[in-house]
């Protein structure tokens, strides 16, 4: 038996309703198994931000009627070039547009393009999907 260590978790009813329900639609029997699938996944997600060197995608959601938010969004990726490998812009409606970015390359870098694409006005919300590759 490998070590480990145990720990108690307190879950709201509505969300422990929630996953058991999930639980049972794809047949997973213990919880402890679905906690252990789940912080793997985060530290899988969350890697990256400890990593030299990650790949993805950063996805924008951003109001395209907000003065020049296209232009900026666009002049942005330019200046990373390094990292920026393409980009596919959707149009959710008629007011929000999604972007989805993707990047290769050192993950100072992309924090830096994180960052400067949350500051402008307009960007609703920037969710980054990144994988370390070392």
């Amino acid at each position: 038996m490998s070590s480990g260590s145990r720990f108690g978790i307190y879950l709201p009813k509505d969300l422990l309703e929630e996953l058991e329900k999930i639980m049972s639609d794809t047949n997973i029997k213990s919880k402890s198994r679905l906690v252990q699938e789940a912080l793997r996944m985060f530290v899988v997600e969350q890697r990256w931000r400890l990593a030299g060197r990650a790949a993805g995608v950063l996805g924008l959601v951003y109001d395209h009627t907000v003065h020049e938010v296209d232009e900026k969004v666009t002049d942005i990726q330019h200046k990373y070039l390094d990292i920026v490998i393409a980009a596919l812009h959707i149009h959710l409606d008629p007011v929000r547009c999604m972007l989805l970015v993707v990047v290769r390359g050192d993950t100072s870098r992309i924090k830096d393009l994180y960052r400067e694409l949350m500051a402008i006005d307009g960007v609703l919300l920037v969710r980054p999907l990144l994988l370390a590759t070392d």
